[in-house]
């Protein structure tokens, strides 16, 4: 939970510092020949007010970034209170006896909230991509949210209960590979219609639920290989995402179009050097560097913040990791340990993927750093995800709690009666040291 709200503390302050604008000079006033010559009056431009802390305080808090930071603790904080019933449902769910109909309804229902985004008067059309949906709502007014992002978590809870009902019959590939391949390569086949980054994550995410789950080595060799041809026929017939792919291999061959980003993210990051520039005093986000609020916000963290900031930001992601792998470690049920590991692989493998494009390691995909790049609907889901582990863990701890053996109430042991030897039996006083050991 630290993780979280740190992570979120530190994404609020620099989608507020990427997000600053250049005032632009006053233009000057039109040529006057009435006169006979023509004079340039150019107007003095208004010397900026520097906002007292408390106007800058009340902006902060009142901005759109912390509107969405504020309901992210929220849903966090709610998914982490949830009654153990509700996460003991999710385990007698696994059991069953018609997991392949249940597996179909999630899959059917993801599949209609993916649609929406192809329906008139609902969707919005952005950079060339329909991957928005906006709704009116009564007192917040226009909402607009990415039913990818909803998909993404969702997934992981349909096949974690699938697998964990099949049990050892997963390992069949009529049982098992089929059902599943064919749900998650529908879904991420839709989704990979507008969005391939999101679709190969999801894709990666759930192969490794389905590998932990007890499929077979030459299942995962199969499923990895259609995938791989999909995402290959998907780039290939798509001349954009092509020039991604050249743009990677060479950034320079067209610095001024398809290598721009590239480019201008590692001139950041080299800006930076070891401790930055410092917070505010960023010059990529003054133009130079597109998506600087959202897929390249790590960028200007580098630029700002410099080598000290872009480490702890990643060990952040480290230590959150760790400890998601701590609960899926410890957790006993087997779709809840499921589901916990599809989610931590999806924020890892996310973490990792926008790491690896904003350093040039890997091509331009449009995956948001999580918890920390600007984004409302990924900001709540996420930390829905991640309060969900925090209530597995909770669990855990109270089944441990219950568990334990409680001590006596008399804090040493009873002094034995004279020629009795005290022993390790019943009825004799135990100190807590011993209960322990």
């Amino acid at each position: 939970m630290l993780c979280v709200l740190t992570l979120l503390c530190v994404g609020l302050v620099m989608v507020r510092s990427a997000d600053m604008k250049v005032q632009p000079i006053p233009s000057p006033e039109p040529l006057d020949f009435s006169t006979g010559a023509a004079l340039l009056v150019v107007p003095d431009p208004e010397k900026p007010v520097d906002p007292t802390l408390r106007e800058a305080f009340v902006e902060l808090v009142t901005s759109r970034a912390a509107i969405y930071a504020g309901l992210a603790i929220g849903t966090a904080l709610l998914f982490a209170l949830m009654p153990f019933r509700a996460l003991d449902a999710i385990d007698a769910m696994a059991r069953s006896r018609r997991p392949l109909l249940w597996f179909t309804l999630g899959i059917l229902g993801i599949l209609a909230v993916l649609i929406l985004v192809y329906i008139p008067g609902v969707s919005r059309e952005a950079k060339g991509a329909k991957r928005w949906v906006e709704m009116a709502l009564p007192v917040v007014g226009d909402f607009s949210w990415q039913p990818s992002e909803l998909a993404k978590w969702a997934l992981p809870v349909v096949l974690g209960v699938f697998a964990a009902a099949r049990g050892s019959a997963i390992a069949s590939f009529s049982k098992g590979l089929l059902p599943a391949g064919l749900g998650v390569g529908v879904v991420c086949g839709l989704i990979m219609l507008e969005d391939l980054g999101t679709a190969v994550l999801i894709l990666a995410a759930s192969g490794i639920v389905l590998l932990a789950a007890g499929i077979r080595w030459w299942h995962v060799i199969v499923l990895a290989t259609i995938a791989a041809a999909g995402s290959i026929h998907a780039i290939r017939t798509s001349p954009y995402r092509m020039e991604r792919i050249t743009s990677f291999m060479d950034p320079w061959a067209d610095p001024a179009d398809t290598g721009y980003h590239m480019i201008q993210s590692l001139a950041a990051i080299a800006g930076g050097e070891l401790t930055g520039r410092g917070l505010g005093n960023g010059l990529h986000k003054l133009g130079y560097l597109p998506e600087d609020t959202t897929d390249f916000l790590f960028a200007i963290i580098c630029e700002e913040l410099g080598v000290v900031g872009a480490a702890g930001v990643a060990g952040l992601f480290a230590l959150l990791m760790w400890a998601c792998i701590g609960v899926v470690r410890h957790e006993r049920g087997p779709a809840c340990q499921l589901i916990a590991l599809g989610m931590t692989a999806t924020v890892s493998l996310q973490a990792i993927m926008n790491l690896a494009v904003v350093t040039g390691l890997g091509p331009t995909k449009g995956i948001a750093l999580p918890l920390v790049s600007a984004g409302g609907t990924g900001w709540v889901l996420t930390s829905a995800s991640l309060g969900l582990l925090i209530a597995l863990d909770r669990r855990q701890a109270r089944m441990q709690t219950l568990s334990v053996p409680t001590p006596a109430e008399e804090p040493y042991p009873a002094r034995p009666e004279r020629g009795v030897r005290a022993t390790g039996g019943i009825g004799r006083s135990k100190h807590p040291a011993e209960v322990v050991a």
